[in-house]
C-alpha cells in the first residue's frame, strides 16, 4: 500500500515537472538554438508543434524556425520527432477493431503523370482482405490528383469523417477520401509558410510533411511510390532515393512498417492522361484489360506492401493474390462498392464496373476527339510525360491555381507504345477537348513531345528501378 502511494506521488511529480519543462521554453530561444545549428529535443520540438497549432507562434517565427531548418537540416531523430508531433497535432483516424490488426494498409506516390495506380490498388487490396483508409489529395501543377479523377464519377463524395471512415472501411474495406479539417493542422499550417518562404524543397520537411498524413492513418504498414524523370515532382535520380531512403526511415521510426519503390516517371503511366479517361482506363486494369506497365507497376507496390504487413511470405506471392482480383472480378466488385458508399449513384456504378459496358454512358466525355499524326517513320522512342502534362492542363483537365475549375472530360489518349514502330501519318495520340480548335501552343508542345528514331529503343519490362525498405 505504501509502494503504490509511493509510485502515485512519483507519477504527479514526474507529470507536474514535464508540463512546468514544456511551459518553461520560448520561442525565441528555440529560435536562436536550430538556427546556431543545434538539435533541438523532443520536448521543444512537440512544444513548438503544439504552439504553432494553437497560435502561440507568430508568422514571422514560424517563417524563421522553417529557414533556420532549411539552412541547418535536421538530424534523423529530430526529423522522425517533428513527423510524430505533426501527426499527434490534430485528429487521427483510429484505434481500428482488434481483428484488423495487421490488415491496415496505404500506399502514397509522389506524384506523376497518368497515375492513377490508387484507383486500382485500392480496390485489389481490399478484395486480399486488407483495410486501406487512403487519405489523398488534389492534383496543383502538373501532376494529376486521384481525388480529381474520382469526382469525375457524378455524386462520388470525398470528404468524409472519421465515422464515415470506420463505417466504409467496415462495410467495403477501402475508402479514398481528402483531409478533414483536423488531420495533421500542424501541416498545413506549416506547408502554408514553406510556400511563401522559399523552404519548400527541404528533404527532412518534404519526408515529414508526407509521412504525418499517414502516419495518422495508424497504419501497420506503408509502400511508397517514389518517382523520378521529366514528369516527376524530383526530377533527379539520386534526390528521389535520398527522399524515398528518408520517409522510409521516419515511417520505421514511429512504427509503420515501411518500403519504397523507385520507379521511372520520364514517360506517362498508362494510355490515358485526364481525370475521366484515367478512371476508364482503370476500371479496364481492374478487370485485368489495362496497359501491361501499368498493371505491373500495381502489383509491385501491391505485392510489397502484403509483404510488409505480414499477408504474404514474399513479393511474388502478394503479386499473385493481387493479380487473382484482377482476373476474377473481385477488385472491380470493391471499387463499385467503394465508389457507392462514397455517394455515386448505384445503377452508374453498376453500369462503370460491368465488363465491357459503356462507361461513356456515365462518365464526362469531350465534345471532340482529334488524332495527331507522326510526321516520321521509326519506332517510338520517347514520350515527354512533362509535355503531356501540360498540354492536358492547358486543356483544363488540371489547375493552375487552388480555386480553378476542373473538366473532368478533356485530355489525352496515347495510341502508341515506347518501342513501337510508327510510320508516317500514323495517330500517335489523340486530344479530348471541349474548343472547337485545339490552341496553337497545345499543338506546338505535342508536337515535340514524341520522339521518334530509326533504331528501336530497350523496352523496359518494369518502371521499378530499386526498393528501399
Amino acid at each position: 500500500k505504501d509502494l503504490y502511494r509511493t509510485r502515485l506521488i512519483y507519477t504527479r511529480v514526474d507529470y507536474r515537472i514535464e508540463t512546468w519543462q514544456l511551459t518553461m521554453f520560448r520561442i525565441p530561444d528555440l529560435l536562436t538554438k536550430k538556427r546556431d545549428g543545434m538539435a533541438l529535443t523532443s520536448e521543444e520540438i512537440r512544444y513548438f508543434v503544439q504552439e504553432v497549432v494553437s497560435g502561440g507562434v507568430q508568422e514571422c517565427q514560424l517563417g524563421a524556425m522553417l529557414m533556420a531548418i532549411y539552412l541547418k537540416g535536421l538530424t534523423d531523430e529530430e526529423t522522425v520527432c517533428l513527423t510524430g508531433a505533426m501527426k499527434d497535432s490534430g485528429d487521427v483516424l483510429g484505434p481500428w477493431p482488434a481483428e484488423w490488426e495487421g490488415k491496415i494498409v496505404d500506399k502514397h506516390s509522389t506524384g506523376g503523370v497518368g497515375d492513377k495506380i490508387s484507383l486500382i490498388l485500392v480496390p485489389a487490396l481490399a478484395a486480399c482482405g486488407m483495410k486501406v483508409p487512403m487519405v489523398s489529395g488534389r492534383g496543383l501543377g502538373h501532376t494529376g490528383g486521384t481525388l480529381d479523377k474520382l469526382e469525375s464519377i457524378e455524386g462520388l463524395s470525398v470528404a468524409a469523417s472519421k465515422n464515415d471512415i470506420l463505417r466504409i472501411l467496415t462495410n467495403v474495406g477501402c475508402c479514398i477520401v481528402g483531409q478533414t479539417d483536423n488531420l495533421v493542422p500542424a501541416d498545413k499550417e506549416m506547408y502554408a509558410i514553406r510556400d511563401v518562404t522559399g523552404t519548400v524543397d527541404n528533404m527532412g520537411l518534404i519526408a515529414g510533411s508526407i509521412i504525418s498524413k499517414k502516419a495518422a492513418e495508424h497504419l501497420n504498414a506503408l509502400v511508397l511510390d517514389v518517382k523520378f524523370g521529366v514528369g516527376a515532382v524530383m526530377v533527379d535520380e539520386v534526390k528521389s532515393r535520398e527522399l524515398a531512403k528518408k520517409m522510409v526511415d521516419i515511417g520505421n521510426g514511429l512504427g509503420i512498417k515501411t518500403a519504397a519503390l523507385i520507379t521511372d516517371m520520364n514517360n506517362p503511366i498508362g494510355k490515358m492522361i485526364g481525370n475521366a479517361l484515367e478512371v476508364a482506363e482503370s476500371v479496364n486494369c481492374l478487370f485485368g484489360n489495362g496497359p501491361i506497365e501499368l498493371e505491373d507497376l500495381v502489383l509491385s507496390l501491391g505485392g510489397q506492401l502484403m509483404l510488409l504487413s505480414g499477408n504474404a511470405s514474399s513479393v511474388d506471392e502478394g503479386r499473385t493474390k493481387l493479380k487473382e482480383t484482377l482476373s476474377n472480378g473481385e477488385a472491380a466488385k470493391k471499387f463499385k462498392e467503394m465508389i457507392i458508399a462514397q455517394g455515386a449513384d448505384p445503377e452508374k456504378a453498376e453500369i462503370l464496373c460491368t465488363k465491357g459496358a459503356d462507361v461513356w454512358s456515365v462518365l464526362p466525355e469531350a465534345k471532340h476527339v482529334t488524332s495527331l499524326k507522326s510526321k516520321c517513320s521509326g519506332y517510338v522512342y520517347t514520350i515527354n510525360s512533362r509535355t503531356c502534362a501540360e498540354c492536358s492542363l492547358k486543356l483544363g483537365a488540371g489547375r493552375q491555381a487552388s480555386t480553378d475549375k476542373i473538366n473532368y472530360a478533356v485530355g489525352l489518349e496515347l495510341c502508341v507504345d515506347i518501342g513501337s514502330s510508327i510510320k508516317e501519318g500514323d495517330t500517335w495520340i489523340k486530344v479530348h477537348h471541349d474548343c472547337d480548335v485545339i490552341p496553337d501552343d497545345i499543338m506546338r508542345l505535342l508536337s515535340g513531345a514524341i520522339n521518334v528514331q530509326t533504331s528501336k529503343p530497350e523496352i523496359l519490362l518494369t518502371r521499378v528501378k530499386d526498393t528501399i525498405s
